[in-house]
């Protein structure tokens, strides 16, 4: 509904898996602003792509529009290389001439001509069945997507099954139904089960003072995990509870995952998971210079507002010799 409506950007920027201090700043712009960026997304995604069907001049534009778009999401939220590789691909839609005005005349030299080469090779060919078959995977992707009710031909299953393990033409769902809010979750560790130290990942929203950073083309893969783990629910995420049991024993691998660790002497005897609810703090309600002065790293500027929601995951503690942790009485 919010892609229908116009208004998938107007909680993008800050229920995204790792924003950036950029999108904050992108998410206090008004509404029409996300409706227009919207409207030019659908251009991007929905129409320019024909273009590289086209000529050479439709080609460049196909390139421009899709970099220009990439780049904005580079800027405003963190997708490790996604959209390096996108940009990467997009530089097949130029031809030699146009590369001719980009690169030294040495460079191109030393490169040759390998257009030629390859429309007088058997390669060719081969190109053109893997296209066409491509062609057809995609779209009874695209046929199922518009018209889930539709009855499609065995010929076309067996086709997307052949595909299915290169990874080449399977459907990409990121982002395909927007979230609308952001549960975080927050691990806890204790040494007598009364004060309660967090633990400080180093991506992952936390401290609400803590100003959001870049880090593409690095991948976190522990920190955007715990992004879909706090859409789901502890006992779907098997992963969570074994991490849990390895900030327990103290281990090494796991720590180094972390930011600085609340325990530099013990591993704690307890820990637990609170879920909050984060959003942006809202610019209307802020000093506006001292939005600004919060990009020179100003400490205690409020970027996230949280409100707790409750825990995530019980209390949790080691039984001593058998290596497997319960829950201890309150």
């Amino acid at each position: 509904p919010t892609w229908r409506m116009f208004t998938a950007l107007d909680y993008h920027y800050w229920t995204q898996p790792l924003p950036t201090w950029t999108a904050w700043f992108v998410a206090q712009l008004p509404h029409g602003f996300h409706v227009l960026s919207m409207m030019f997304m659908y251009a991007v995604e929905l129409f320019i792509p024909l273009l590289i069907f086209g000529p050479p001049s439709a080609r460049l534009i196909s390139f421009v529009g899709m970099v220009f778009l990439q780049l904005l999401i580079f800027f405003t939220g963190n997708y490790n290389f996604f959209n390096l590789l996108t940009i990467a691909l997009g530089f097949f839609l130029l031809n030699d001439t146009q590369w001719a005005g980009i690169l030294p005349a040495s460079f191109l030299h030393w490169l040759g001509s390998p257009g030629a080469a390859l429309a007088s090779s058997p390669f060719l060919g081969v190109t053109l069945i893997v296209a066409f078959f491509l062609m057809f995977v995609g779209g009874k992707q695209l046929m199922e997507t518009v018209f889930p009710r539709a009855v499609l031909p065995s010929f076309f299953q067996k086709l997307e099954d052949a595909a299915q393990p290169f990874r080449s033409g399977s459907s990409y769902g990121l982002f395909r139904v927007m979230t609308v809010r952001r549960p975080e979750i927050i691990v806890e560790g204790s040494l007598d089960g009364k004060e309660w130290r967090p633990y400080t990942f180093r991506y992952k929203p936390g401290d609400p003072h803590r100003r959001p950073s870049f880090v593409e083309p690095h991948q976190p893969r522990l920190d955007w995990q715990m992004w879909f783990a706090a859409l789901g629910g502890v006992r779907q995420e098997y992963w969570f509870q074994q991490f849990l049991v390895r900030l327990l024993e103290g281990s090494p691998p796991v720590l180094r995952l972390l930011g600085p660790h609340p325990f530099p002497d013990q591993p704690p005897r307890f820990v637990r998971a609170l879920l909050y609810e984060y959003r942006f703090t809202d610019l209307r309600r802020e000093n506006f210079w001292d939005a600004l002065r919060a990009t020179a790293l100003r400490s205690d500027f409020p970027w996230w507002k949280r409100t707790l929601i409750g825990p995530f995951a019980p209390v949790l503690s080691l039984r001593e010799g058998s290596g497997s942790v319960y829950t201890p009485s309150p």
